[in-house]
C-alpha cells in the first residue's frame, strides 16, 4: 500500500493517529504553581471542613515539600493538527493525562529514565479516545527559570530553619515528615539532599511527547515515541527531520483495515501493527501478561469478578501504566460485556474527589513512595475493591459471590500461562530499585551467549541468587527472553535485538499470542453460560421509537425463567449478575438489533453461540455445570501469526517535506521546535488507500457511531436512548477539564438525582417482583418471590444505601457510613435514657385479653434493633451490621420509619449540631426533597412481607415469646395437670417445653426456627382440672416481631371430644399491622370464626348449627388442595412454601378429604358417644383382617391382598404410637403418610367397598358413589410423581 493521506473529514476517521502532542514548561510564563494543586488543597480543606481561608494559611501538602519535588504547570506546547471535527481536542484534560502531577525538576544526580505510560479519554456517550505518553527530561537554558528555582531553596530552607528553631520540643520525626525525603536528622543533611546551586547543578525539567489515537494500538506508538526519543537524544540528527516522521504518522499512515497488518515506518525501523477481523475479539493491545504478573491468578479472577458485579474498584500503585494496563486489561476481559460507568484508569491527584462518587467506577490512583494503604482515607468502603498493584494485594468487599466454576476455570487459564512460562501467582516486584537490580541481571543473563556472567554482574546475582522470585525469572530469563515491567530505556534497541537469543517481533509476537488465547479462554466462559440467552429476551416493542419511549416500563429479559434453567452453583453470581447495567446494555443492544446494525461486541458474540450450535447438533440437554474448555485457543493464536509475519499493507515511506530551511536546528538532547505550518495540514493529493477506503470507512465509522449513540437522528431519540442507557444510573464519565466548584457542584446534583432515581427503580423493581408472583403459600395467600432473587435485590438495596449515607461524607470513621451514623444516634440516645423516657418506644405495656391473657405489645425502637445486631457474634464487621440491621428493618416494615428518625431534624441537631458538620453541602442527605422522596420510596416496601433477616440469620439465637388463649367461657381457662408444647419452624424445632404450672405466657431462647409451621400442644392428663379448651396458641419471634397464629379450638382430656391429649396444630403468620390491631388479634375470637371449627363436622357441641357443604363444594375443595400441592412441586425448590400448610392448613388435602369422609356419615350420637371417621378406619381394618376376600382375577386380588395387608399396617402403627393423639388427629397421620407414600389411590377403592360402609355411611354418602370415588382416586393419583417430604412433627413415633 502507498500513497499519502487525503485531508478533510473525508479521510480522516481512518487514520492511524489523530494528533500528535508536546507538553512541557512554558519559558515564557517561567514558573507558576500547579492551580490543579491548589483546587486539590481546597477540596481537601472542604473534607476536613475547614473554610478556604483557613486552608490558605495553612501550607498546603505541595508547599511543604523541597521545590524540586513540588508540582509546577505544565502545558501543552504544540498539537498537530489543530483540531479535528469528529475529535475536537481538548486541551485541559490532554494537559492533565499527558502530566498527572505537573512538571518535575531534577538534577544531575537524580534519575532521568524516560517513562512510558497511556491514558484513555472516555466522552459522555462513551465513545474512546487513547493516548500514548514518553516523558523524558530536557536541560533547562532559561536562566530566569535556574534562578527561580535558586530563590525557591533559598526561601525553602529558611523556613525549615526557622521551623526547627522555633521549637526545639518541635520532634525531629515531624520536621521529618514535613520533607519529601523523610530521613533528614539534621539541617546539614537537610541541606545536603535537598539543595539546588545555580552554580554546581545542571537543572532539567520534564517534557513529554504524545500520540493520541482511536484505537489501542499500544506496541506500535510505543515503538514510534521511543524512536523519535533515540533521534533526539542521538548523537547523530536522525536521516529526516522529525516533522517528516511526525506529518507521515499523522496523515499518511493509515488504520489497518480489520482483519489486515500494516507496515509503517518510525525513524529508525519499520513498526508493524495488526487489527483483528470482523469476526475475531475486538482490538486490545495492552500486554496481559504484565496484568498476570502484577496482581497473580487467583487475585485477578477476585477483581474481574467484582468488575462484573459492578462494584467500585480502586487500582494503586505508583507507576501510571501499571494502572493503566491492569484497567484495560480487565475491562478486555469483559467481552461480550462493557463496563458501563466512570472510568478513569488515571485518576490525577486533583480529582480525589471523583473517589465520593456514589456511583459503580473503575479508577486508578497514583500512590505516593511510601505511603501506607492505612493513611489512605476514602469516602466509601462499604463496596470497594481496593487493589495495590505494587505489593500484589487486594482487598475485597464483604458476602460477594465467587465466579461459577472459579476452580476449573483458574485451571484452565493456568495451563495458558504455564506454555507461556508465567507463573499463575504472579511475580511480586518489591521497588523500583529491585526491578532496575533484575533488568540488568536478566539481561546480562539473556545477552551473555556463553554462559559467562561478567564479573561486575557476578556479585549481584549472587547476592540475588537465594531470591525465589528471582530463581524463577532467570529460568524464564533463559527460555523466553527478557520480561520487563517497567520501560528503562538504557540500550539502543538496536543492540539488544542483534545481542539476544529472541528477536523483538517474538517476544512481541508470543505476547500478542497469550493475549488473545487468554482472552478466549474467558470469552468462552460467557458463551457456555449465556448460550441460550436469545431464548429469555423479551421483544415487546413494535419498532424503536415506541421502545426508546417506554424502555423504563419494559422487562426486557426473563430473568426468572432464565435463572431456574441454570445449575444450582450458578446461581448466586448470576442472580447478581443479571442486575447489572453492563448486562441490561446487553439486551438493549439485543433488542435495538431488530431495526439497527448489531454493535460490534454483539455480532461476534452470536456468531459464536452460532457456533456452538452447530457443534453440538443434538437437542441441547439440560444445562449442567460441566466445565468445558475452550477449543479455539490455537486456532486464535495462527490468526494473528499469520497476520504478523504476512504483512497486508505497507503505509508510504516518510518523505521530504515542504519545510523552511535553518528551522527546527538538531542539538542533541533537545526536542526541536517544530514547524507548525507543515504539520498543521494534511498532503492535498487523493491517493490510492485513501480514495479505497474511505468510503466504506466512512459508512462503518457511521455504523459505529450510531451503535455507540453518537449519530442519532434526532434530538428526540438521542434523549431518550441515553435515558435508556443509563437506567438510573447516573453521569457515566466525569469530565475532566472543567474543574471550577461549579461544575464539581453540578456533578454531584446530578449524582443526588440519579441516587433517587435508582432508589425509585429499585424499590419498585421489589415490589412488582414480590408480588407478582403466584402465591407461593397455595391456598395461604402469601406472595413471596425466589430465596435468590430476593437475596439479591436486597443485597443491592443495602449497597444503594451505603452509597447515599457514603455522599459527600466531611469525615469517615469506620468502613460503613451507616453504621458510625446509627452508632453516634445510638449514644445520645442512650445518655438521654437515664434521664428520660426515651421518645422511641410506641405502645402501652401490656393488652388484656377477654381470658385476661396477654401477648404484650412489641416495643417499636431502633435503638432495640441495633442491639439486637450487636448482639450477633456471627457477624464481625460494620459492613455486615449494617447490613442486617437494614434487613431486620426491612422484615419488621420499619426500614422507612426507622431511617427517618435517624434523620429528623431534632435527631441530627442532637448528635451533630447540624448536617453541615458531617456532610458537604452538595451531599444526597442535604437534599430535603430528594430526602423525603427517598423515604418514601422505602416505606412502599411495607407493602409486602420479607423474611432477609429470619432466612440469612439461621444460626443465630432467638428470643420467643408463647401465649396460649383457652375458651373461658365454655370451661376451663387453666388446667391442674402438666402442660407441654414443642414449637417447629423451617429450620427445626424447639423440642418438648413444661410449661410451668397456672402460667399461660412463656419466653424462650433457641436457635433460629426460620418460618414458624407447627405446635404441638399437650398434657399429661394428672390432677382434678384435666380436661382444657384451647382456642389457639400464639408465638411471636421477639427478633423479627413476626407473630404466628396456631388455631385449635379443640378439647384436651380423656373422655372429651376426640380424647386427644395432644393436638398438631398449623400456623399461620398474622399480617403485620399497627399495635392496637395486633391487640385485637391476641384477645380471644369470636368462637364460631374459630378458622378450624368448620371442618370438625364430628363436634356437635362446637359446631352448633353451621351449614355443612355441599357434594359440588367439597369435590371442588379436593381438587384445589391437589391442585396447589401439584404447582408446589413445579416451582424452584427456592421458590417452594410450606408444604405442611398445603396438607394439614384450613384448606390442605387433609381437611379436603375429610370433607368427604364427613358427607353422609351417620355421626349421631350412640348411646352418647360421639362417632369419629376413625372408629370407620377401625372397623374397616377389623373386617380385612378377619376376611377373605374375593376378586375377579388372580392378580386384582393379590393386588387387593397387598393393599389391605399395608393399610391394616399403617393404621395399627398409627394407633399403637406412643402418642396420646385423639382419633381426628390419627386421621390427619394416615391421610400424612398415605399422600407421602403415594397409597391414598389404592386405600380409597378397598375403604369405599368394605361393608362397614353401608352400616355407618347415608346412601347419598360420596363414598357410595362409584362415579365420585373413581374420580377421588384420579384426582389422589396426580400426585404420584412428587417427592413427598413430611415435616418430622406430624409424624413424629408413628414406626410404619
Amino acid at each position: 500500500m502507498s500513497g499519502s493521506g487525503a485531508p478533510g473529514p473525508g479521510a480522516a476517521p481512518c487514520r492511524f493517529a489523530h494528533y500528535f502532542v508536546l507538553c512541557g514548561i512554558d519559558a515564557e510564563s517561567g514558573l507558576e504553581p500547579d492551580e490543579l494543586a491548589v483546587l486539590y488543597k481546597w477540596l481537601e480543606a472542604d473534607l476536613h471542613g475547614k473554610s478556604s481561608d483557613t486552608a490558605d494559611k495553612t501550607s498546603g501538602e505541595n508547599f511543604d515539600q523541597s521545590p524540586l519535588r513540588r508540582t509546577f504547570k505544565s502545558k501543552v506546547l504544540a498539537h498537530y493538527p489543530q483540531n479535528i471535527e469528529w475529535n475536537p481536542f481538548d486541551q485541559d484534560a490532554v494537559n492533565m493525562l499527558c502530566m498527572p502531577k505537573g512538571l518535575s525538576f531534577r538534577t544531575q544526580a537524580d534519575n532521568r529514565d524516560p517513562q512510558l505510560h497511556s491514558f484513555i479519554i472516555t466522552r459522555e456517550d462513551g465513545s474512546r479516545t487513547y493516548g500514548f505518553v514518553l516523558t523524558f527530561y530536557e536541560e533547562v537554558t532559561s536562566k530566569q527559570i535556574c534562578t527561580a528555582m535558586q530563590t525557591l531553596y533559598q526561601m525553602h530552607n529558611a523556613e525549615q530553619y526557622s521551623s526547627v528553631c522555633a521549637s526545639s520540643s518541635c520532634s525531629m520525626d515531624s520536621l521529618a515528615s514535613s520533607i519529601d525525603e523523610g530521613d533528614a536528622t539534621s539541617l546539614a543533611k537537610l541541606q545536603r539532599y535537598n539543595s539546588y546551586d545555580i552554580s554546581r547543578d545542571t537543572l532539567y525539567v520534564s517534557k513529554c511527547i504524545c500520540l493520541i489515537t482511536p484505537l489501542p494500538f499500544m506496541q506500535a506508538c510505543k515503538k514510534f515515541l521511543i524512536q523519535l526519543y533515540k533521534a533526539v537524544t542521538s548523537q547523530q540528527p536522525p536521516p529526516l527531520p522529525l516533522e517528516s516522521y511526525i506529518h507521515n504518522i499523522l496523515y499518511e499512515v493509515p488504520l489497518p483495515p480489520p482483519g489486515r497488518s500494516l507496515k509503517f515506518y518510525g525513524v529508525y525501523e519499520p513498526i508493524i501493527c495488526q487489527r483483528p477481523g470482523p469476526n475475531e475479539l475486538p482490538l486490545s493491545d495492552y500486554p496481559l501478561r504484565e496484568v498476570f504478573e502484577l496482581l497473580g491468578l487467583e487475585n485477578l479472577v477476585q477483581v474481574f469478578t467484582c468488575v462484573l458485579l459492578e462494584m467500585q474498584i480502586l487500582l494503586y500503585s505508583q507507576d501510571y501504566q501499571r494502572l493503566m494496563t491492569v484497567a484495560e486489561g480487565i475491562t478486555t476481559l469483559l467481552f461480550p460485556f462493557q463496563w458501563q460507568h466512570v472510568y478513569v484508569p488515571i485518576l490525577p491527584a486533583s480529582l480525589l474527589h471523583f473517589l465520593d462518587a456514589p456511583v459503580p467506577y473503575l479508577m486508578g490512583l497514583q500512590s505516593k513512595e511510601g505511603t501506607d494503604r492505612s493513611k489512605l482515607e476514602l469516602p466509601q468502603e462499604a463496596n470497594l475493591c481496593f487493589v495495590d498493584i505494587d505489593n500484589h494485594f487486594i482487598e475485597l468487599p464483604e458476602e460477594f459471590p465467587q465466579f461459577p466454576n472459579k476452580l476449573e476455570f483458574i485451571q484452565e487459564i493456568s495451563e495458558v500461562l504455564l506454555q507461556f512460562g508465567i507463573p499463575p501467582e504472579g511475580n511480586l516486584h518489591c521497588s523500583d530499585s529491585a526491578t532496575k537490580l533484575k533488568n540488568l541481571v536478566l539481561s546480562d543473563l539473556v545477552n551473555d551467549k556463553n554462559g559467562n556472567i561478567p564479573g561486575n554482574a557476578l556479585n549481584m546475582y549472587e547476592l540475588l541468587k537465594g531470591n525465589e522470585t528471582i530463581a524463577r525469572l532467570q529460568a524464564l530469563a533463559k527460555r523466553t527472553g527478557v520480561t520487563m515491567d517497567k520501560m528503562t530505556i538504557t540500550a539502543p534497541l538496536a543492540e539488544k535485538e542483534k545481542d539476544g537469543k529472541l528477536p523483538c517481533e517474538e517476544v512481541e509476537l508470543r505476547d500478542y499470542k497469550l493475549n488473545v488465547q487468554l482472552r478466549e479462554v474467558f470469552a468462552n466462559r460467557f458463551t457456555q453460560m449465556f448460550a441460550d440467552y436469545e431464548a429469555f429476551v423479551i421483544q415487546a416493542a413494535p419498532d424503536m421509537e415506541s421502545w426508546l419511549t417506554n424502555r423504563e416500563q419494559m422487562q426486557n429479559f426473563d430473568k426468572a425463567s432464565f435463572l431456574s434453567d441454570q445449575p444450582e452453583p450458578y446461581l448466586p453470581f448470576l442472580s447478581h449478575f443479571i442486575e447489572t447495567q453492563m448486562f441490561a446494555t446487553f439486551i438493549d443492544n439485543k433488542i435495538i438489533s431488530q431495526w439497527e446494525e448489531k454493535d460490534p461486541f454483539l455480532r461476534v458474540f452470536d456468531s459464536r453461540i452460532e457456533k456452538i450450535r452447530l457443534y453440538n447438533v443434538r437437542a441441547p440437554a439440560l444445562r449442567t455445570s460441566n466445565y468445558q474448555k475452550c477449543s479455539t485457543l490455537k486456532e486464535a493464536a495462527q490468526s494473528i501469526e499469520q497476520r504478523l509475519m504476512k504483512i497486508d499493507h505497507t503505509a508510504i515511506h516518510p518523505h521530504l517535506l515542504d519545510m523552511k530551511i535553518g528551522q527546527g536546528k538538531y542539538e542533541q538532547g533537545f526536542f526541536p521546535k517544530l514547524q507548525s505550518d507543515v504539520l498543521a495540514t494534511g498532503p492535498t493529493n487523493n491517493n490510492r488507500w485513501a480514495s479505497r477506503s474511505t468510503t466504506t470507512q466512512r459508512r462503518k465509522d457511521r455504523l459505529r457511531q450510531h451503535s455507540e449513540h453518537i449519530g442519532l437522528d434526532n434530538d428526540l431519540r438521542e434523549k431518550y436512548m441515553q435515558e435508556a442507557r443509563s437506567l438510573g444510573k447516573n453521569l457515566r464519565q466525569p469530565k475532566l477539564s472543567d474543574l471550577s466548584p461549579a461544575v464539581i457542584a453540578q456533578t454531584n446534583w446530578k449524582f443526588v438525582e440519579g441516587l433517587l432515581k435508582e432508589c425509585r427503580m429499585k424499590t419498585k423493581r421489589m415490589l412488582v417482583e414480590k408480588m407478582g408472583h403466584e402465591a407461593v403459600e397455595l391456598g395461604h395467600g402469601e406472595a413471596n418471590i425466589t430465596g435468590l432473587e430476593e437475596n439479591t435485590l436486597i443485597a443491592s438495596l443495602c449497597d444503594l444505601l451505603e452509597r447515599i449515607w457514603s455522599h459527600g461524607l466531611q469525615v469517615k470513621q469506620g468502613k460503613s457510613a451507616l453504621w458510625s451514623h446509627l452508632l453516634q444516634y445510638q449514644e445520645r440516645e442512650e445518655k438521654q435514657e437515664h434521664s428520660a423516657e426515651s421518645p422511641v418506644a410506641v405502645g402501652t405495656e401490656r393488652r388484656k385479653s377477654d381470658t385476661g391473657i396477654t401477648l404484650p405489645t412489641l416495643r417499636v425502637s431502633l435503638i432495640q434493633d441495633m442491639r439486637h445486631v450487636q448482639n450477633m457474634s456471627e457477624i464481625k464487621t460494620d459492613v455486615g451490621r449494617a447490613r442486617a440491621w437494614i434487613r431486620l428493618s426491612l422484615e419488621k416494615k420499619l426500614l422507612s420509619q426507622h431511617l427517618k428518625q435517624l434523620l429528623s431534624n431534632q435527631a441530627l441537631a442532637n448528635v451533630f449540631v447540624s448536617t453541615r458538620k458531617l456532610y458537604k453541602r452538595y451531599a444526597f442527605l442535604r437534599c430535603e426533597e430528594e430526602r423525603e422522596q427517598f423515604l418514601y420510596h422505602l416505606l412502599s416496601l411495607n407493602a409486602v412481607d420479607y423474611f432477609c433477616f429470619t432466612s440469612v440469620f439461621t444460626t443465630i439465637m432467638i428470643p420467643y415469646r408463647s401465649v396460649i388463649i383457652p375458651i373461658k367461657k365454655l370451661s376451663n381457662a387453666i388446667t391442674t395437670s402438666n402442660p407441654w408444647i414443642c414449637v417447629s419452624g423451617e429450620l427445626g424445632d424447639t423440642g418438648v417445653m413444661q410449661i410451668p404450672k397456672n402460667h399461660l405466657e412463656m419466653t424462650f431462647e433457641c436457635q433460629n426456627l426460620g418460618k414458624l409451621t407447627t405446635v404441638q400442644i399437650g398434657h399429661d392428663n394428672s390432677g382434678l382440672l384435666a380436661k382444657w379448651l384451647v382456642d389457639c396458641v400464639m408465638v411471636r419471634n421477639e427478633i423479627t416481631g413476626h407473630t404466628y397464629k396456631f388455631p385449635c379450638g379443640r378439647w384436651l382430656g380423656k373422655g372429651v371430644d376426640d380424647g386427644s391429649l395432644e393436638r398438631i396444630l398449623i400456623g399461620e403468620l398474622v399480617s403485620s399491622t399497627s399495635d392496637e390491631e395486633l391487640g385485637k388479634q391476641c384477645r380471644t375470637p369470636p368462637q364460631q370464626k374459630s378458622p378450624t371449627t368448620a371442618r370438625r363436622l364430628s363436634i356437635t357441641s362446637l359446631t352448633g348449627k353451621n351449614t355443612k357443604p355441599n357434594a359440588g363444594q367439597i369435590q371442588e375443595g379436593i381438587g384445589e388442595a391437589v391442585n396447589n400441592i401439584v404447582k408446589h412441586f413445579h416451582k424452584p425448590e427456592k421458590e417452594r412454601g410450606s408444604l405442611t400448610i398445603l396438607l394439614c392448613g384450613e384448606n390442605g388435602l387433609v381437611a379436603a378429604l375429610e370433607q368427604v369422609f364427613h358427607h353422609g356419615f351417620k355421626s349421631a350420637r350412640i348411646f352418647h358417644k360421639n362417632v369419629f371417621i376413625w372408629d370407620f378406619i377401625e372397623k374397616a381394618v377389623a373386617y380385612f383382617e378377619t376376611s377373605d376376600q374375593i376378586g375377579d382375577n388372580e392378580e386384582a386380588l393379590l393386588l387387593q391382598r397387598s393393599s389391605c395387608k399395608t393399610f391394616c399396617h399403617y393404621v395399627n402403627a398409627i394407633n399403637t404410637a406412643p402418642r396420646n393423639i385423639g382419633k381426628d388427629g390419627k386421621f390427619q397421620i394416615l391421610v400424612c403418610l398415605g399422600t407421602r407414600d403415594h397409597l391414598l389411590p389404592q386405600w380409597i377403592p378397598l375403604l369405599a367397598e368394605c361393608p362397614p360402609i353401608t352400616r355407618m355411611y347415608e346412601e347419598n354418602a360420596l363414598l357410595r358413589d362409584r362415579m365420585t370415588v373413581n374420580s377421588l382416586i384420579r384426582i389422589l393419583q396426580t400426585l404420584q410423581d412428587f417427592n413427598i417430604i413430611l415435616e418430622g412433627s406430624l409424624i413424629k413415633g408413628v414406626d410404619v
